[in-house]
């Protein structure tokens, strides 16, 4: 029987086929490489932090100082992951990746080279711009191999072997500045950069959906093409337009709360854990950041898959035409409510005071807690914000991290001295209520989203075309 939705039906069926075009085998390929690529700038920051003591007597600095490094990659990152969007969405994904990654390598070498503070902030920042696209980029990849109802799922795996990163790269760093030496761990990024670069180049295809790309809508006549390749300027921070929309901001900010939740327990670790603890070993602060890694890694493809079975739920009960992208956050709830703030207020008070094993203990449990929070939140909300801005997945992802990054380096800036100033308890309660808050946001999201999304109109996505 023919009713008056079987045309909405049979075109949405038609885009879906475009998801085809790639065997599952292939995919798979692609969301490793892809994953591998945003998992080098993890690794990278994840390194640099059990580090910072060392780095700080080597140059002759501080280490709240050397702990600027950290927002000044932030900032760099955020800069970098709009350029990297705004050219990936005209000239297509491998380009972007080609171009961006020898950055990574020439600034890891810069910073390993590094005798001064000065020299070694301006090598982070490059090191950190040739890193910026793995996130955003590779969010927008995962948009155009799988179709909605394997988004989340596959999404969940490209964040949680990406946040192998940071499970694993504290542990490394610590290890090569306590055996080796900080440098050393940076010529090996540099190494890992070459390698990104050449698995790029050789096995990496073109993703973007034919035709979508800028550059094929500037050839679409034939005659007026040019004969050879020629570059366009775009301008970089085009993607913050998307901002305007009251609705991507909201997500931008409770990813930027979940964030800070969870920097604000790692980056002044070795002043918090390693000084209530006596840890002045860097391999083991790095190792007390391990419980947080495996957290992120099991919590992100969890989450996906969650988010997944509510959007086919969703369909199911109210058919295949009914676009309801906010359905997604639902599997965030839980993550935003209790998984991400709750640990944080208990390790500070741990941490104050609990002492001896059991306050360590303690601690790492409440990491490895919040390390699942943090990607039960982040992961559906990467994955719904794909999900309604496909055609600009990769700018929207862009626009909103990288505006998160720029809130998260200024309040992870504070979080030291405010430590050092009020108490540890005080301020992890303090984040605490900022994890909270954003729970409260999703929860408007969930509730106003469909009126939100028709506020301002910035071209989202519909059930026909995402």
């Amino acid at each position: 029987m023919v009713s008056e939705s079987t045309p909405l039906l049979d075109e949405v069926s038609r885009h879906e086929e475009i998801y085809n075009r790639f065997s599952p085998a292939r995919k798979r390929t692609i969301v490793a490489l892809v994953s591998w690529s945003a998992l080098v700038p993890m690794y990278a920051s994840g390194t640099f932090i059990p580090a910072i003591p060392q780095i700080a007597h080597d140059l002759n600095s501080m280490g709240s100082t050397i702990s600027l490094a950290v927002s000044l990659s932030m900032f760099a990152a955020s800069l970098g992951g709009m350029t990297c969007a705004t050219y990936s969405g005209f000239y297509g994904r491998r380009l972007i990746y080609l171009a961006s990654i020898p950055f990574l390598t020439l600034g890891s070498i810069g910073v390993a080279l590094s005798h001064n503070v000065p020299e070694m902030m301006v090598w982070r920042f490059l090191q950190a711009f040739g890193t910026s696209g793995g996130m955003s980029v590779g969010a927008a990849v995962i948009g155009d191999i799988y179709k909605v109802t394997e988004r989340g799922s596959a999404m969940g795996i490209f964040f949680g072997a990406t946040l192998l990163g940071p499970a694993l790269a504290p542990l490394a760093g610590g290890w090569g500045a306590h055996y080796a030496s900080w440098r050393w761990t940076q010529a090996t990024l540099a190494l890992a950069g070459f390698l990104t670069f050449v698995l790029m180049l050789f096995f990496l295809p073109e993703t973007s959906h034919p035709g979508t790309r800028g550059i094929d809508k500037t050839h679409e006549n034939v005659e007026s093409a040019p004969k050879r390749w020629t570059w366009v300027w775009l301008n970089p921070l085009a993607p913050l337009a998307l901002l305007r929309s009251p609705l991507l901001m909201l997500m931008t900010f409770v990813g930027a709360a979940i964030s800070i939740a969870y920097y604000a327990l790692f980056v002044p670790i070795a002043y918090t854990i390693g000084a209530k603890y006596n840890i002045t070993n860097e391999f083991i602060i790095g190792a007390c950041i391990l419980p947080g890694g495996i957290g992120n890694i099991i919590g992100a493809p969890l989450a996906g898959r969650l988010s997944d079975r509510v959007v086919i739920a969703s369909r199911k009960k109210y058919g295949i035409n009914s676009w309801r992208p906010e359905e997604r956050l639902k599997a965030a709830l839980v993550g935003a409510l209790i998984l991400v703030p709750l640990p944080v207020l208990l390790s500070g008070l741990i941490t104050q005071y609990v002492d001896g094993e059991l306050g360590l203990v303690l601690n790492l449990t409440c990491f490895f807690i919040n390390g699942v929070g943090v990607n039960t939140v982040l992961t559906p909300l990467a994955a719904y914000m794909v999900d309604i801005m496909h055609s600009r997945s990769a700018e929207v992802m862009a626009a909103s991290t990288c505006s998160r990054a720029m809130i998260l380096s200024v309040a992870v800036a504070f979080v030291l001295p405010l430590i050092k100033l009020y108490g540890v308890a005080i301020i992890d309660g303090i984040i605490s209520l900022i994890g909270w808050l954003a729970f409260v946001l999703l929860w408007v999201a969930i509730r106003y989203g469909k009126e939100m999304r028709g506020w301002v109109d910035i071209g989202f996505s519909t059930a026909e075309d995402t």
